[in-house]
């Protein structure tokens, strides 16, 4: 994409060189925009600046006064060449903005399926096993870790712990995850709760790598971990 970048714009240009006498700088111009923001629109920032400089750059060698060579004598065609490259890289950073945007857009629906899933497995009275699997699945995807495994029964927190507000604290010290990542030297408890009783809990293990899920993504496991916590009290949970 990056040579693409490159080559767009020459090409572009050496094909305007006949008629650069009769067609008017303006409207070459506009046709570089078009190169530029189709570079742009894949999202990739280097190949966005590196359209616009490449716009800019056999802009003023072909088409400006004097031709072949890179410098300006109007100073039309200089803000020209100027826009040239603020236009490309204006059109880069709202092509990133816009494919991030899409991307979080994806995932909040994937969460949300997966969580829905999840409450139409407790509303169908799933078993407890399959659900326990379900669950610890989505919940390794939703926050990058390596794996969890699931251990019924109320004890006091040991180790760092992923509260109902989606922090995560080890004692009376909250982490900074986004920045540091969840602890790989313990597991991390997440509370299985229904009713202000704690049932059990997902012991979240991220070892091997540094797993940094924003708030959202923590909240969407308590959110998975009090699904589970609902079928474990229920009277016909099995």
């Amino acid at each position: 994409m990056v040579g693409a970048a490159l080559v767009a714009p020459l090409l572009v240009c050496a094909v305007l060189v006949p008629f650069r006498d009769s067609f008017d700088n303006a409207n070459a111009a506009l046709l570089l925009v078009v190169v530029i923001v189709a570079v742009a629109a894949f999202g990739i920032r280097v190949a966005g600046v590196v359209a616009a400089l490449s716009s800019a750059v056999w802009f003023d060698f072909f088409l400006a006064v004097p031709f072949n060579k890179l410098t300006i004598a109007n100073r039309d065609d200089i803000e020209t060449t100027l826009l040239l490259v603020g236009i490309g890289v204006a059109v880069t950073e709202i092509a990133i903005w816009g494919r991030r945007q899409q991307a979080r857009a994806s995932r909040q629906k994937g969460y949300l399926d997966g969580v829905l899933t999840t409450s139409a497995a407790v509303a169908k009275g799933a078993s407890t096993d399959d659900l326990v699997a379900d669950v610890s699945a989505e919940l390794t995807a939703v926050l990058r870790i390596d794996g969890c495994r699931f251990v019924p029964g109320d004890r006091s927190a040991r180790g760092p712990q992923l509260n109902h507000d989606g922090t995560v604290t080890r004692g009376s010290h909250q982490l900074k995850v986004e920045r540091d990542g969840l602890p790989t030297n313990a597991e991390i408890e997440l509370p299985v709760q229904h009713g202000g009783l704690t049932v059990g809990r997902f012991l979240l293990t991220a070892a091997t790598r540094i797993a940094r899920p924003d708030l959202e993504q923590r909240l969407v496991a308590v959110a998975l971990a009090d699904q589970v916590g609902a079928a474990l009290a229920a009277p016909t949970a099995r």
